[in-house]
């Protein structure tokens, strides 16, 4: 188990989130009830999965094979854009508490606006509804650009809660970051590492964590932590697990954290997923 503790971080509806947390995506079955189970017994509170992952059942059990109790999680999963309409994402919510055999996830998120559809705030209506009913504590949006938050708030009077949308140091989000925060919306950084781009073997962030006595890993998700955001790593083995979470015990001076966001590219996303255009089902 990591030896620092996590430092919470609370949202605009009071509730609390850990700093850091655990990215679910491709671990499914029984390979990935290992991994997610390990990440609990490891000291990760806060879990982040989707129903379009398709391991919602792989967590739930995880979360009940682990031995800590429910009360002391954060579980999170997210709307797929086929489902934005009113019932049908009410209905999805339920589905994804029945494959998760969970009585309510702590916050839930619309993966992404599909723009093109225009259903969005349909969808922002139905999580509210859901908030509502116990179904979910906390709601928020992912891949949310600024046009797309002013709509959803404008016409609901409802502040999402969270935004999560790739961030890592290729792609830094100054600006979404700032109206996040100007919104008192807390910023997740989902590929936080780059999703094995080649931001591991980047000389700068080599060379502040061989000054720092610490991992490339290590550095960039305290560049997270430092910038106010919530990195949301994955890792099927323990020991990755323990060193992404070891990140509380040292900080990074404002130079090194200038240099590392210096690596910002004009574009830098990794799959070219402009939610301007870019839609998921």
């Amino acid at each position: 188990m990591s030896t620092t503790a996590v430092p919470d971080v609370t949202l605009n509806d009071d509730t609390t989130l850990p700093a850091i947390g655990f990215g679910t995506y491709k671990l499914n079955g029984a390979e990935g009830v290992a991994g997610m189970a390990s990440a609990i017994r490891n000291g990760y509170r806060l879990l982040d999965s989707a129903f379009n992952y398709e391991n919602e059942g792989a967590l739930g059990v995880a979360i009940r094979q682990a031995g800590v109790p429910r009360a002391e999680l954060r579980v999170t999963s997210k709307l797929p854009g086929r489902h934005h309409h009113h019932d049908e994402a009410i209905a999805t919510i339920e589905e994804s508490l029945y494959r998760a055999q969970l009585d309510y996830y702590d916050l839930y998120l619309i993966h992404w606006p599909n723009p093109g559809r225009g259903l969005y705030v349909e969808a922002w209506s139905a999580l509210i509804e859901a908030r509502k009913r116990g179904l979910v504590r906390s709601i928020g949006v992912c891949n949310f650009l600024p046009a797309h938050l002013e709509r959803i708030i404008g016409e609901t009077g409802v502040t999402p809660a969270i935004n999560q949308v790739e961030l890592h140091p290729y792609f830094p989000q100054a600006e979404q970051r700032a109206f996040d925060r100007a919104h008192g919306i807390v910023t997740e950084s989902w590929s936080p590492l780059g999703r094995a781009n080649r931001l591991l073997q980047e000389p700068v962030i080599e060379a502040i964590a061989a000054r720092l006595g610490r991992t490339i890993g290590q550095v960039i998700l305290r560049w997270h932590v430092q910038l106010g955001a919530v990195p949301l790593p994955k890792a099927a083995s323990s020991a990755r697990q323990i060193e992404n979470l070891s990140i509380f015990d040292f900080e990074l001076p404002p130079e090194d954290m200038s240099a590392i966001t210096a690596l910002a590219r004009p574009d830098g996303r990794n799959f070219d997923q402009d939610p301007a255009r870019y839609e998921e089902f």
